[in-house]
């Protein structure tokens, strides 16, 4: 079949890798002008590492990750005031953890496509006429196609969930946080292979220092404003200007990055994430939010498990994808309940909450208390093995 995925992100390239493997013709549509590099830091384990070693391209992730060694909180004089060992998790995931930019995976795995998938950048979709034997689009520039299915990999603001299933303001659920990222060059200070974050009420600012003398920074933040207008390095001003330890000189450095990733922190729940020929992957169709920490590995399981169906339907795409939405739902659901939980770590209400994190990561560095914490980042599913 020849498939049309909207969107050349981690979800849409890992797709494209797995539906060539299957025999189909998939072709990338993407709006940016150009493959994507940016983003920030994540932790890679779990159910998408799985998936990622039946890609071939776990030795190039761990060459370009890092064995990060712990999480430092600092105060706003730069006192350390509370740290967690890493190697404690890393035991629990039999070593399967690595952390790395966001952009480096998606580059990893773009290259498994490279030269393979036809890619069309600096175009997007803008209407979708599903008919009885394919689906016809319309582009901003390109001419209209047809093709047997439309796969939507094209993010939190979906250009091809809001054409078929409604506004996006159907489904985000905004979590009360805003989030920035960017890479600086020659930031002082550097501690490396830590990741040092500084929290007051209602913010956190991250760094972790990159090879090639390079900074990166993440800034979360609370509002009750998720459509604030102000422009992005003036909305972080206005949010960590009067704040300590290195805020200022972080802000700064922030002033000359052109590449400035800034975004809301939601979620997206949906009923259904398939009408006919037209399917939602990744964040299009079960965000589970940035702060959530494994987007970008149940993002490649999706990608796995929708071309996998596919072969077993053989071909049959409405069992296909009734099939891979029944065995993915109650995971990306579990995930979503648990990221909830997770914001008043990144950015807490109070000041018995910015204490109380401080405990937890402490506490955290005892086994027992750790073991009980890995429920919450093992991955209740069982990959299967679509011989692809």
């Amino acid at each position: 079949m020849r498939v049309a995925i909207s969107g050349a992100g981690v979800a849409g390239t890992a797709l494209a890798y797995w539906l060539d493997r299957a025999g189909h013709t998939p072709v990338l549509i993407e709006q940016a002008p150009r493959f994507r590099t940016g983003g920030y830091m994540i932790d890679f384990w779990g159910v998408g590492y799985r998936v990622a070693e039946r890609m071939g391209i776990e030795e190039q992730i761990c060459e370009l990750g890092y064995d990060v060694n712990c999480l430092r909180s600092v105060s706003h004089d730069g006192e350390v005031k509370a740290e967690l060992g890493v190697e404690t998790f890393r035991r629990m995931l039999d070593d399967d953890f690595i952390s790395l930019p966001r952009g480096d995976l998606a580059a990893a795995i773009y290259r498994t496509i490279d030269g393979r998938v036809e890619a069309r950048y600096g175009d997007s979709i803008s209407t979708i006429e599903q008919l009885g034997n394919g689906v016809r689009l319309s582009f901003e520039h390109a001419p209209p196609e047809q093709f047997d299915l439309v796969i939507g990999a094209d993010g939190l603001h979906s250009t091809v969930r809001r054409l078929e299933f409604g506004p996006e303001g159907d489904y985000l659920h905004y979590l009360g946080c805003q989030v920035a990222a960017c890479v600086v060059d020659g930031y002082r200070p550097r501690d490396d292979l830590a990741y040092v974050t500084y929290n007051t009420i209602g913010h956190q600012i991250a760094r972790f220092a990159l090879r090639g003398d390079r900074t990166m920074f993440l800034f979360v933040f609370r509002s009750a404003d998720s459509s604030d207008e102000t422009p992005p390095k003036q909305r972080l001003r206005n949010e960590f200007g009067q704040l300590g330890w290195e805020c200022p000189q972080i802000l700064d450095a922030v002033d000359d990055v052109e590449d400035l990733y800034f975004d809301v922190v939601s979620q997206v729940r949906m009923n259904r994430w398939s009408r006919d020929r037209v399917l939602l992957i990744g964040d299009a169709a079960g965000c589970i939010s940035l702060l959530g920490g494994e987007g970008t590995g149940l993002a490649m399981t999706e990608a796995y498990v929708a071309a996998g169906e596919l072969v077993r339907a053989d071909g049959d795409h409405r069992r296909a994808f009734d099939a891979y939405e029944s065995r993915l739902r109650p995971l990306i659901s579990s995930k979503q309940v648990s990221a909830q939980r997770l914001v008043g770590f990144f950015a807490t209400r109070t000041r018995f909450g910015l204490w109380f994190r401080n405990v937890a990561i402490r506490t955290m560095n005892f086994s027992p208390v750790a073991t009980l914490f890995s429920g919450s980042v093992r991955d209740d599913i069982e990959l299967p093995d679509y011989a692809i």
